[in-house]
């Protein structure tokens, strides 16, 4: 496990909701340096706090653990990816159902 990468992901992710690291660690109940050095993989963080920061975010903990390669997944699911990681877990839900309808419809018609 690439603690460095985690860390990465959670700035990047802290940064796209506009909290400070000050605000997360309050959100996730840890002190400042502790989140500093989680961000810069300096620490190893448990899951509790993975699965805090993950909340607080609002994101899956698989979104904090692993780099979803575009060229793995392909360009579209890249790109929705992209769109979920700028949801909200309701509307993130909402998108899944209407994909699903859609392929759906799809294994039916075409």
């Amino acid at each position: 496990m690439n603690y460095n990468e985690i860390g990465r992901r959670i700035r990047k992710f802290r940064k796209m909701r506009g909290f400070s690291q000050e605000e997360l660690a309050e959100r996730v109940d840890i002190s400042v340096p502790h989140m500093s050095h989680i961000e810069t993989g300096n620490t190893k963080l448990s899951l509790p706090v993975l699965v805090a920061i993950a909340g607080a975010l609002e994101v899956r903990t698989d979104d904090l653990l692993f780099d979803w390669d575009t060229t793995t997944h392909g360009t579209a699911a890249g790109d929705i990816a992209d769109i979920l990681n700028h949801c909200t877990p309701g509307q993130a839900k909402a998108l899944a159902d209407i994909v699903k309808t859609a392929k759906q419809s799809m294994d039916k018609y075409l």
